[in-house]
């Protein structure tokens, strides 16, 4: 009986929307007083990529689509040290307004992260964009100065929460997902998802647990806990039950997740592009979290930008996706599409590729620490950056191409 009910429970559908799971976290909460800010991004365009822009005052690293539609960013951080992200929402919009004249989210943040320094000179290009703005999204924005925010927008007002006012953020940090605070209770989508990310930070303050990247990667980006019914597909004995297939339902990471992205901000002293953005394209977790260097943003790793070779797709992003859908999303008839092999990405005998790709992460890691204590110590120089990226391109690439079945 036990077993029967946990697969009912498992069997319960998504709404087909395109969501995210994100989270800020103050440097109160993070042990070198440096802001971490995190999204999961969730998309129906699977084929994403990292690219440099030069806008009208700052130049600028983004997450864009691949093919790229022009004029989009779906997260990213400027050489101000401006960092912005959104969530798609689905309580605040008004009811019975269908006005969509405005630029859109993606073309908000674009905007945004080419004019934008601070988190106010973000409340004042709100204010400056026509409305109705064609938008019901929460925007998540951190900047060198120490600011940290999200703003719950829709066509035609928006609403600020100050993650910096114990307040809104008593513990330093606040989760989003796909409803607004200040919308329509019980409205909205990923309330699940939210307890998900909640539960596992709430549960590293009470282990003492140090918010970096790579925390934030592992146990957010990558977590298959379900707070409904508490259960941890890491740590279940579920995989033997079910010859290791869930429903793809309610875990942070799904199949729909493009990318996991962590902004690294400064703090007081620091310069300004000293910011790093770290992205485990496509799939978290079976992808590589790579950083980039916003001190240097037109040197960025090949793997993860647009292929010589290919009219768009960055070669990280491929890698992931054939995995992916080889061997953990394999059923295409169907509702097969909606099944996962949770046994390809982390089995008992130690063999799934998550586990397999950890080594490679970790030594990631290791050089990325070398890199940063330059970068703070104000001697990276651009050689430094382009040694570094060839490394660890050629670690990723190695990774894959090593990989047991």
């Amino acid at each position: 009986m036990k077993k029967v009910s946990f697969l009912i429970i498992f069997c319960f559908l998504t709404v087909n929307a395109f969501c995210c799971t994100s989270a800020i976290f103050t440097g109160k909460v993070t042990p070198d007083g440096r802001p971490l800010m995190w999204k999961n991004r969730d998309t129906d365009e699977l084929n994403n990529r990292i690219e440099k822009f030069k806008g009208p005052r700052f130049d600028f690293l983004a997450l864009v689509n691949s093919p790229v539609k022009g004029g989009e960013a779906w997260a990213g951080s400027n050489t101000a040290g401006f960092c912005i992200m959104n969530t798609a929402s689905y309580n605040i919009h008004i009811i019975g307004d269908n006005s969509t004249a405005g630029d859109g989210e993606g073309s908000v943040m674009y905007k945004a992260l080419g004019l934008c320094k601070t988190v106010a000179d973000f409340e004042r290009f709100l204010d400056t964009l026509k409305k109705p703005m064609a938008i019901e999204a929460n925007f998540g924005v951190i900047d060198a100065e120490g600011g940290a925010a999200y703003f719950e927008v829709n066509n035609y007002k928006w609403i600020k929460r100050d993650v910096n006012d114990p307040t809104v953020a008593p513990n330093g940090y606040i989760v989003y997902t796909n409803f607004s605070y200040t919308g329509r209770v019980d409205e909205g989508h990923g309330y699940i998802r939210h307890d998900n990310a909640d539960y596992a930070i709430q549960q590293g303050l009470k282990n003492g647990d140090a918010f970096t990247p790579q925390w934030i990667f592992n146990n957010l980006s990558r977590s298959y806990y379900n707070s409904l019914i508490g259960t941890d597909l890491y740590k279940s004995n579920a995989i033997k039950e079910c010859n290791g297939w869930f429903i793809d339902q309610d875990f942070i990471p799904r199949e729909s997740t493009s990318a996991a992205v962590v902004f690294q901000g400064v703090k007081q002293g620091d310069g300004a592009d000293n910011t790093i953005m770290w992205c485990a394209m496509s799939y978290p977790p079976i992808s590589l979290a790579i950083p980039m260097f916003l001190k240097y943003p037109e040197t960025l790793p090949d793997i993860m930008v647009k292929q010589t070779e290919s009219p768009s797709n960055c070669k990280m992003c491929d890698m992931v996706l054939e995995l992916k859908y080889k061997e953990v999303f394999p059923i295409k008839r169907g509702n097969g599409h909606k099944y996962f092999n949770f046994s390809k990405v982390f089995n008992a005998e130690g063999t799934g590729y998550e586990q397999q790709l950890l080594p490679s992460e970790n030594q990631i890691f290791k050089e990325s620490d070398k890199v940063i204590e330059l970068l703070r110590k104000g001697k990276l120089t651009k050689k430094d950056v382009e040694a570094f990226n060839g490394k660890i391109s050629s670690i990723a690439i190695n990774a894959y191409a090593n990989l047991k079945n």
